[in-house]
């Protein structure tokens, strides 16, 4: 069984049991969330398929970690011009355990 749903702009495949790192969202490490935006939900050979969500299907978890990515360096180099641009960024995220996938 599994459900596909969508956030943060992007969208994630989810089964019972995994750890999933998501887009930051607010809560504390231990904190229940739930995703009603759901795509798509298949059982054994049942699919079911929303346009564009499901109503009746929502997917449960707990935050497992809230951090951030390793550094990602920009580097920015003009030849001859004696022109070098250096920054950095972490992009912040949140690690989620699925619980369950619930269907009515």
């Amino acid at each position: 069984m599994y459900a596909v749903i969508a956030s943060g702009g992007k969208q994630y495949r989810v089964e019972k049991d995994e750890v999933l790192r998501i887009e930051k969202i607010p809560g504390d490490v231990g904190d229940s969330v739930s995703f009603d935006q759901v795509l798509m939900f298949a059982d054994a050979d049942k699919v079911s398929i929303g346009q564009p969500l499901l109503k009746n299907v929502s997917v449960r978890a707990h935050i497992v970690e809230q951090d951030r990515a390793k550094k990602v360096l920009i580097f920015k180099f003009r030849r001859r011009k004696r022109f070098r641009k250096t920054q950095g960024h972490r992009q912040s995220f949140t690690a989620v355990k699925v619980d369950a996938i619930e269907a009515a």
